[in-house]
């Protein structure tokens, strides 16, 4: 898409806000790009922006509370600089919010949903003329056709395969508010792969709110798995690393699980949420998986890559939880030993079965599960990482750390990893990990580029 300039009264800089999932750091990725097309240009560092897009997500608690209040504070700050900066709320509680926002926030000039934001820029134009406008529409037709192609990205990039969810978990907005499941054709991820790869990818993430039920079909018309995908993937020359995020354990085949064990360049990481040990707890999530047969398809991994990196979600608090199953999922922490992990105290989502069931529990006991659990799994990092201590491997720099001349990369096995040599984003290096912290690892320079 050709880069225009914008007509009078259009915002000439814009800044991207996105939280929550990777899912949302892919979508502020391309309405930044469908911004630039237009001729917007990223503000400078420290510099307000004429357009402020609040990229918003719904999972944590009193989310929508706090997007009124980002809100308020850009308000504030344009009032001081004497200015009237235009305002976009987008992602997930535009779509549950919708003409809510707009009512409550007269300074807000666009509210989009997820599935709409490939519109963004008709609703800037709308608002440079004074119009206020809310699109949460959820078409059957894919919005990333409509999108700009790829330019420069990061040297780890993501590529949104498969959106939506239809499995209903009772505490979950996601399928109100990213819609049904759908999938990306084959094809047309091949060419926005090739073209991150182009574009200077080295490492490509494949992401969707169930990544793993994603399917195609190949040119010659053969249905295809998300392992098929990645096998393609593999073959492209100059992409070094493959990921995948995040999936659901009732999607898992055996093509998967043995992907692991055979594309080279597939890392041996896995993120797969269980969000609980206690069966009763799980069926009452509307979780098709047990206890067991989660743990049983984690020893799938194990055996064909025993290597691998296992990463989970957990919910603590869910509504009638006791101590008791509080305890099946610490032992199940146990039994995984996980490098890293996501968790959080369950809060109720306005229009969710959980959100009225009976048993709620106190936010103090759920305060105490949440420091145990995360003592637990805090303790198991910081094994992983040590165990990691010594270990040689190839680590892509991503970025500048902290402190003057040091550089962060990655491991395969996703663990940050701090270089105090000069390097440069984006390259590949071969390094010794010589120490561990709680989450993260020195490393020491072996060569610059490996064999």
């Amino acid at each position: 898409m050709k880069q225009t300039t914008p007509p009078p009264g259009s915002p000439r800089t814009y800044r991207v806000k996105s939280f929550g999932c990777q899912m949302n750091v892919y979508d502020g990725e391309r309405m930044a790009e469908l911004l630039e097309a237009d001729g917007i240009a990223p503000a400078p560092e420290g510099e307000d922006a004429d357009l402020v897009v609040l990229n918003t997500c719904h999972i944590r608690e009193k989310a929508t509370e706090k997007v009124y209040s980002d809100i308020g504070r850009i308000e504030k700050a344009g009032r001081k600089a004497g200015k009237k900066p235009m305002i976009a709320v987008a992602g997930c509680v535009a779509q549950a919010e919708g003409e809510e926002i707009m009512k409550r926030s007269p300074g807000v000039g666009m509210v989009v949903g997820p599935q709409a934001y490939h519109r963004l820029g008709d609703m800037v134009g709308k608002a440079a003329k004074g119009e206020r406008s809310t699109d949460t529409d959820m078409p059957e037709d894919a919005k990333f056709a409509a999108l700009p192609a790829r330019r420069k990205v990061a040297p780890s990039a993501f590529l949104t395969v498969q959106e939506g969810c239809d499995k209903f978990c009772t505490y979950c907005v996601v399928p109100y508010t990213r819609g049904a499941e759908i999938s990306r054709p084959y094809s047309e991820l091949l060419i926005e792969a090739e073209k991150l790869v182009e574009a200077g990818a080295r490492e490509i993430t494949l992401l969707g709110q169930n990544v793993n039920a994603w399917s195609g079909e190949d040119d010659k018309g053969r249905s295809v798995g998300l392992d098929g995908l990645i096998r393609q993937l593999d073959k492209l020359p100059d992409l070094q690393r493959i990921r995948y995020t995040t999936s659901h354990p009732n999607d898992m085949t055996p093509g998967l699980i043995a992907a692991h064990g055979e594309v080279g360049k597939l890392m041996p990481y896995l993120h797969l949420p269980v969000q609980s040990g206690s069966d009763r707890v799980l069926k009452a999530m509307n979780r098709s998986h047990t206890a067991e047969s989660y743990l049983k398809l984690l020893d799938k991994f194990r055996e064909v890559r025993p290597d691998i990196a296992l990463s989970g979600d957990f919910i603590v608090g869910f509504p009638g939880e006791t101590e008791a199953e509080f305890e099946e999922t610490l032992a199940l922490i146990d039994a995984v030993r996980y490098s890293s992990a996501f968790s959080f105290k369950y809060s109720p989502r306005p229009g969710t079965p959980a959100a009225t069931m009976e048993g709620q529990i106190a936010a103090e006991v759920m305060d105490d599960r949440l420091q145990r659990l995360q003592a637990s799994l805090g303790r198991d990092q910081h094994a992983f990482n040590t165990a990691k201590v010594g270990t040689v491997c190839d680590v892509l720099i991503e970025r500048k750390g902290r402190r003057p001349g040091q550089w962060l990369g990655k491991s395969p096995w996703l663990q940050s990893v701090f270089f105090e040599e000069e390097l440069a984003i984006g390259d590949m290096v071969r390094a010794e990990l010589v120490s561990a912290g709680p989450s993260s690892l020195a490393g020491r320079l072996v060569e610059r580029a490996p064999a």
